[in-house]
């Protein structure tokens, strides 16, 4: 690693140029280019979707339209997130050898200053392997890799605040009941600086613990530098084209299922016909495992709280057809459910259907 790295801080930019700037400086990247940190938050609040993402899909695009709230595409992987002040990006530009070859090592060395910092503020994060970061279980921020030109590209933030409740609106669900467990899940499995600490730290308090701990990770000296005018050109060609309603409605290629909150939580969906009438279902899965589940449909079932304890009765179990149908028996048995046309087995087969 060379012994020196470039720091641009940009403090506040408008949310299309605090996607672009990174893009722009490894696209700018040529072998002497320095390799280069950036610092930057959005002065405006906006969502991001990844490069694979298809928007319509994804985004409530009429809720961001009605509130203001811009769209835009990066280079990088990963979901939809809606961004604002409340975080700062952490943006690694380098060259390609000064990075580890293998993406988990990688991603590992990009975190620990990330977990340094926050463990400085007194805040007990861990690294989360592959890409995220956990407090006692709750994600306090993932990062996302990415080619472009010759350069390595890794992002990330440091995690002030997050506005959970605009996250869960500007997705795109099939229901106003889906949206209630995406907040739910985001309330019970995420986490921000302010959250651990009761206030918010001062950004540049935050800011210095990191390039300490980032200097001393990458055994390398972090020394401010400028923009350069090869980097600005290529900045305003890519104002242009992240700009552009052709970049964002391209359709992408992959989708995910379900929502992901971190890792290991999803809050997934589905819809299954069983002889007897339609059931929908909402679950929250943790670890392979049903954490929250919701049914709901146009069957017919007695005694009436027969449902609820079907619900209650999952939370726990492997997301897997026999063990689901076993479980759903029992209960079935234990309060002498009837259900015309809906068995333990059409129950089991709806859930799984959501993580399909």
């Amino acid at each position: 690693m060379p012994k020196q790295i470039r720091l641009l801080d940009f403090g506040l930019l408008s949310p299309l140029r605090s996607q672009v700037v990174y893009h722009a400086a490894a696209y700018a990247m040529t072998p002497d280019s320095p390799n280069t940190i950036i610092l930057v938050s959005s002065n405006h609040p906006y969502v991001c979707i990844g490069v694979h993402q298809d928007l319509e899909k994804e985004v409530d695009v009429e809720y961001c339209d009605a509130n203001g709230l811009p769209v835009y595409r990066r280079e990088v992987g990963g979901g939809a997130v809606y961004l604002d002040s409340g975080q700062v990006f952490t943006q690694w530009i380098f060259h390609r050898e000064n990075l580890p070859s293998d993406l988990e090592t990688r991603f590992r060395l990009y975190v620990r200053p990330l977990v340094e910092t926050y463990q400085a503020l007194g805040i007990n994060a861990t690294y989360r392997p592959i890409n995220d970061i956990h407090v006692s279980g709750k994600k306090i921020g993932g990062t996302g890799a990415a080619q472009m030109g010759i350069a390595e590209v890794v992002v990330g933030s440091l995690m002030f605040t997050f506005d959970k409740k605009t996250m869960a609106r500007v997705l795109k669900v099939a229901s106003e009941k889906m949206r209630d467990k995406i907040f739910e899940g985001l309330e019970q499995y995420m986490t921000t600086m302010t959250e651990q600490l009761g206030a918010t730290p001062e950004r540049a308090q935050v800011v210095s613990t990191y390039l300490e701990k980032t200097a001393a990770a990458l055994d390398a000296e972090i020394v401010p530098g400028e923009w350069s005018a090869a980097e600005e050109a290529a900045a305003q060609e890519l104002d242009a084209r992240m700009g552009s309603d052709e970049w964002l409605n391209q359709k992408g290629g992959l989708r995910q299922f379900g929502v992901k909150i971190h890792e290991d939580v999803r809050v997934v969906q589905a819809a299954f016909k069983a002889p007897g009438g339609l059931i929908r279902v909402i679950a929250r899965i943790r670890e392979g495992r049903i954490d929250d589940l919701s049914l709901s449909g146009d069957f017919t079932m007695l005694p009436a709280f027969s449902v609820g304890a079907l619900e209650q009765a999952a939370r726990g179990v492997l997301v897997a057809r026999d063990l689901l149908a076993a479980r759903f028996a029992q209960v079935y048995r234990a309060l002498a459910i009837q259900s015309p046309g809906v068995t333990p087995e059409h129950f089991a087969e709806a859930v799984a259907a959501a993580t399909a």
